[in-house]
């Protein structure tokens, strides 16, 4: 791998510290800033903040000499070629980003700077933030020619991160100037010729020295807009499909075998297809708000946003409306809720669906015991222990005396559970999954009841039925088999919330 650069990343969260590991992993000494001393401190001590596949690994191998954490921008940012800006930019009442975040550490870094700079844009940002950020450091007095701002966004899955980073669909860099342009590839250069991926100490992933990421070099404008318009496009997917899934409910089809008809077309493909209780995350909601306001600003009408909006805040209610269907009233039912991210693989609880429908049913008086891999102690921050609210350390525990089970991410974990176990600690065997992780077939016929989304209900009780004069005992209602691939290992802002699709999400 060719020369080190040193790298100044501002931000030390999701983004900014897997994207800090990152670069470090591929040669890079990198400088990591944050004003919160406490989480620098920790960082220093060995401790990592967000639960991520190969982070603590990486962190480990490189803190000692390629990663160092600080809390002082002005001197760190003096001997950077390249200061990342990968601060908050949440939504603000309006819809748009706030940008608040940006702007001050814009002003900030052009305090420190002495030489040639290029300043990137990491964090999700509207179109036209770049020249924003110049006319910033402009107005602080530095010279032209001693900075470029550049846009470089990042296109990371939570719980897949680490190797999203390092084996990358594309490589995205959006640059004004050619010598802007040179240090990001420079930068890049250890994955886009394949180098890394012939070290032994590499991050496992699809990527090989023979087939390495693609780089698309681009505007920055256009680079701003690609991180948006992509984020939009797979939220409007999710909730394309999951309408879908509600007509399928309808008519009795199973939209499983809908979503695997439409992605064998080569112009739609099979990714983000699976149906579900709705996108959230810290990416996906948040950029679409922001995407649409951008085009209002631009008096283009993205009314199809406001839809897809819409439909995924519906999608929530609709599942809602489900558990209270099978249970008929929620005062005084036990509920054992499975998942508490917003998806599986990770411990973020931020725009969680699976939060917002355990809120919906203590509304309801609903007792909840509430079991998650990763996200309990994130999610007791917002909804603390009580008489109605319990949280278990284990699945099988939290549906002890349940009256059912509801499943609302998509860890590995339950997809694999052991059902006639399962079956053994409830109240009543009823199942509602937000995440289709069963072939119906198979809570059938244990005896659940066995309910999922955009496929027929599968009940586990007998029924008397009269046909031709006989009296014949068979299931209220068969479901056809589809047994679900397994879910995919973590090893490769959203957010994919569907069906066995933690490997998808943003």
């Amino acid at each position: 791998m060719k020369d080190q650069i040193q790298i100044y990343i501002v931000g030390s969260g999701y983004v900014g510290l897997v994207a800090a590991a990152c670069f470090a992993e591929i040669g890079h000494r990198v400088v990591c800033v944050d004003n919160d001393e406490a989480k620098v401190q920790m960082l220093r001590e060995g401790g990592v903040p967000i639960h991520e596949e190969y982070l603590p690994e990486l962190l480990n191998r490189h803190r000692a000499n390629r990663v160092e954490f600080t809390s002082d921008l002005k001197s760190a940012a003096r001997a950077a070629q390249a200061i990342f800006i990968a601060v908050g930019t949440p939504q603000s009442e309006t819809g748009s980003a706030d940008l608040s975040y940006v702007d001050a550490v814009a002003s900030e870094i052009a305090r420190s700077i002495g030489d040639y700079k290029v300043i990137v844009e990491k964090s999700t940002v509207p179109v036209y933030t770049n020249e924003w950020i110049r006319k910033v450091v402009e107005r602080n007095g530095v010279p032209q020619d001693l900075f470029d701002v550049a846009s470089n966004p990042e296109f990371l899955r939570e719980g897949t991160a680490v190797v999203d980073f390092l084996h990358p669909d594309r490589i995205v860099l959006g640059a004004q100037t050619e010598r802007a342009a040179a240090v990001l590839r420079a930068i890049y250069e250890p994955l886009t010729s394949g180098a890394y991926y012939r070290v032994d100490h590499a991050v496992p992933g699809p990527r090989t020295s023979d087939d390495p990421p693609p780089v698309l070099l681009t505007t920055t404008k256009a680079a701003e807009i690609i991180k948006h318009a992509s984020n939009a496009f797979l939220a409007t997917k999710i909730s394309f499909i999951n309408v879908v899934a509600n007509i399928c409910e309808e008519v009795g089809a199973d939209v499983q075998d809908v979503a695997r008809g439409m992605g064998l077309d080569s112009r739609i493909g099979p990714k983000f297809l699976r149906a579900g209780i709705g996108y959230g995350g810290s990416c996906f909601p948040k950029d679409v708000a922001a995407f649409r306001h951008v085009a209002e600003q631009m008096n283009v009408d993205f009314g199809l946003l406001e839809e897809v909006e819409k439909i995924n805040a519906e999608q929530k209610r609709r599942f809602f409306q489900k558990v209270r269907s099978a249970l008929w009233t929620f005062r005084g039912k036990k509920i054992a809720a499975l998942g508490l991210a917003f998806k599986g693989g990770t411990d973020d609880i931020r725009e969680s669906p699976a939060l917002e429908i355990v809120e919906m049913m203590l509304r309801e008086g609903a007792l909840v015991r509430a079991y998650d891999p990763a996200a309990a102690a994130r999610a007791s921050e917002m909804i603390p222990a009580g008489p109605q609210m319990r949280y278990m350390d284990d699945p099988y525990e939290a549906a002890r005396d349940a009256d059912a089970v509801v499943i609302l991410n998509d860890w590995q974990e339950f997809a694999e559970l052991d059902l006639p176990r399962l079956k053994k600690t409830m109240h009543f065997p009823i199942i509602v999954d937000g995440r289709n992780l069963y072939a119906p077939q198979v809570p059938l016929e244990l005896g659940f009841t066995y309910i999922s989304i955009g496929r027929p209900a599968a009940h586990g009780l007998t029924v008397s039925v009269e046909r031709a004069g006989s009296d014949l005992r068979r299931p209220a209602m068969q479901a056809r088999a589809f047994v679900p691939p397994r879910i995919a290992p973590l090893v490769g802002c959203e957010t994919q919330t569907g069906t066995l699709a933690r490997s998808e999400g943003a």
